[in-house]
Order: C-alpha cells, then sequence, then structure tokens
C-alpha cells in the first residue's frame, strides 16, 4: 500500500499519512486520530464545566489531574464513537463522496475487525472514567445510550445535531460532576448551552454533504434550515451565549469570564458572517474553527478562577 492508498476523502495530508505504520492506518482513521477536530469539540465542555466548577468554589485552577483525565477520555471515547457511528453507517458511507474511502466501505478493515477496535476504544475509556468519583462514573455510564442510538438518528429525524449535542455536550456536566460529586443548575445550564453550540456547529459541518444527503435520504439541519442556515446560525449561537453566560453567572463567575464570553460570541459572529453554505471547504474551515471559540472560553474561565481565588 503507497502511502496515500486509503485516504479518507474528507481528510486532507496529516501525521497519519505521513507517518504512521501502514498497518494501523485504518484503525488510526476509523478512531478519527488523522482529524482531531472532533476529540477537541468533545473535549472543551468538560474543561468548560472544570473551569466553572474551579469558580464556583473559588479554586484557582480546575484539577489538572482531571484535565488530562478528560484529554485522554475524549479522544478514547470520540474514537469508539465514530467507530461506531462507522459500523453502523457502513453502506451509507460508501454513497457518499466525502465518506467512501472511510476504512468499512472501502474495505481497509473488516466489520469484525472494526468492532474488536470499538472494544478496545471503550475499555480504554472505561479505564479513564475510573479515575473519578463514583458519581461522575455513573454520569459518565449514562451517556452510553445516547452515544449508541445517536447513528440512527439522521435516519427518521432530521433534527439529528439535538442528538449529537447531547452526546458531545456531556462532558458539560461531567467537570462538575468530578469536582462536587453532584450536579448542581450552572452545570445542567451549561450543559443546554453546549448542546445549542453544538447544533450550531454541526449544521455547517453537515452542509458539506447536503446534496449527497438529500440523494440517499439523509437528514439533517443542514436540509433542514437550508439558505436560511445564517438567521438559524444566530438562534442557536445567540442561545448558546446566552446561556453559558448565566452559567456563569450562576457560578458566581466575574470580569474576566465575561470578556471570555465576549470573545467566544464574536467568534462565533464571525463564523456566521463568513459562513457560505455553498462552499464545502469554508464550512470545515469554520466548523474546525470552533476549537478555537471554545478554547477561548475556556482561557476565560481559568483567568476568572485564578483572579477571584486570588482576589
Amino acid at each position: 500500500m503507497s502511502a496515500g492508498a486509503g485516504r479518507v476523502a474528507d481528510s486532507t495530508g496529516n501525521w497519519v499519512d505521513r507517518a504512521a505504520p501502514a498497518w494501523s492506518r485504518p484503525y488510526l482513521r476509523l478512531a478519527r486520530l488523522d482529524r482531531p477536530i472532533g476529540s477537541w469539540l468533545l473535549l472543551i465542555p468538560c474543561w468548560w464545566s472544570a473551569g466553572l466548577a474551579a469558580i464556583a468554589a473559588r479554586d484557582p485552577l480546575p484539577s489538572p489531574w482531571h484535565l488530562l483525565l478528560f484529554f485522554v477520555g475524549a479522544f478514547a471515547m470520540r474514537g469508539a464513537g465514530c467507530t461506531w457511528n462507522d459500523i453502523v453507517d457502513r453502506d451509507l458511507d460508501g454513497r457518499v463522496e466525502r465518506t467512501r474511502s472511510r476504512p468499512i466501505p472501502s474495505g481497509q478493515v473488516s466489520v469484525a475487525q472494526a468492532a474488536v477496535f470499538l472494544v478496545a476504544q471503550a475499555l480504554a475509556g472505561l479505564v479513564v472514567l475510573l479515575q473519578f468519583n463514583r458519581f461522575a462514573i455513573a454520569a459518565g455510564v449514562a451517556s452510553l445510550g445516547i452515544v449508541v442510538v445517536y447513528p440512527f438518528m439522521k435516519r427518521i429525524t432530521y433534527w439529528p445535531q439535538i442528538v449529537l449535542g447531547l452526546a458531545f455536550s456531556w462532558g458539560a456536566l461531567m467537570g462538575w460532576a468530578a469536582a462536587f460529586g453532584r450536579l448542581d443548575a450552572p452545570a445542567f445550564v451549561l450543559y443546554a448551552g453546549a448542546i445549542a453550540w453544538v447544533i450550531g456547529y454541526d449544521t455547517i459541518y453537515a452542509h458539506q454533504d447536503r446534496e449527497d444527503d438529500a440523494l440517499i435520504g439523509i437528514k439533517s439541519t443542514a436540509l433542514l434550515f437550508g439558505p436560511r442556515t445564517r438567521p438559524m446560525l444566530a438562534i442557536f449561537y445567540g442561545l448558546a451565549v446566552a446561556l453559558i453566560g448565566l452559567s456563569g453567572l450562576l457560578a458566581g463567575a466575574g470580569a474576566a469570564f465575561a470578556l471570555g464570553l465576549a470573545a467566544f460570541a464574536g467568534h462565533l459572529g464571525w463564523q456566521i458572517a463568513r459562513l457560505d453554505i455553498d462552499d464545502p471547504d469554508r464550512c470545515l474551515r469554520l466548523f474546525k474553527a470552533n476549537r478555537d471559540a471554545g478554547l477561548i472560553l475556556f482561557a476565560g474561565m481559568l483567568v476568572d478562577a485564578y483572579s477571584q481565588a486570588a482576589a
């Protein structure tokens, strides 16, 4: 197999193509380690929640150990989720230009091999989860049902992004649960805000496949919103900013949090202004830019926690 053989159509050249051993590439692609943006987007609500908990507890910083565990766990569980998604969607992926060269529909790995790899990743995620308190462990296990049903939602509703939001935002509960061993209003409000954020950015992502999805009967908010995508994004992004702001208010956040939130809101507004739903490359760039938006908000949380603890 040549260096470029088997490259997934929705991926550009990356370290997997350049440097990974040939035998490992299909598995690294199954786990999306060639495209880590999804892992970052799964991680960021975890870090937000840990940051918000530090603000509420008047700690100078979130637990570094928790931040590291969330980092490892996000990559493991996003890989497991993507592998499960690829197993379920293997026939659909083969009919979409962007996804037909993914490892399963292209024959790089069998369904059985993918299933074994799925179990291995899930076990790695379990090892991470078991490092937390019992309440956080139970909260983490509770998310699995959403992950399991998500791949089927695009077949039955134009709102699969809501279910993705429920799954990808779960970390907004986990950081608080890990810190306090319970869930309180700020965590639930942060979770709701993160869901609105996910619906927005995944709508942008879904516009890459809009035409293929329409042909094969796959549903998405991109198809539902169509030319109304920009005002709908304004609604969901605005809701995300308002709810996240409310979560900060409930947690006792201060000026640094507010500045971080304002920068986050500005970034989301820039995405809406730049959006061209007929330009798949731009949609992908704007989708990926949400990592930076999320990290800007997290930085504001860190500064706020430190400054309030030092006051």
